[in-house]
């Protein structure tokens, strides 16, 4: 799995998702709750990760929603 992008809105989330999945990708999204615990504040951000052979597809895909200022273009470990 790969980084795509960090997301802190709950709507932008649920566009991205409706995005990916509709596209036929199966997005992984971690912390999304975590404003639950946090109160909030969007220190903790949504990260949805897609798997690495997806990655580059997934990109333009939300690079051509006009979402391409989220995508996270470094490689994790």
């Amino acid at each position: 799995m790969r980084e795509l992008m960090r997301v802190n809105d709950p709507v932008l989330i649920s566009y991205v998702e409706a995005l990916l999945r509709g596209a036929g990708f199966d997005p992984v999204f971690l912390d999304r709750n975590m404003s639950i615990l946090e109160g909030s504040l969007g220190i903790l951000p949504c990260r949805v990760l897609i798997g690495k052979d997806d990655w580059t597809a997934a990109r333009r895909l939300i690079e051509n929603a006009d979402l391409g200022h989220w995508v996270i273009e470094e490689a994790g470990p």
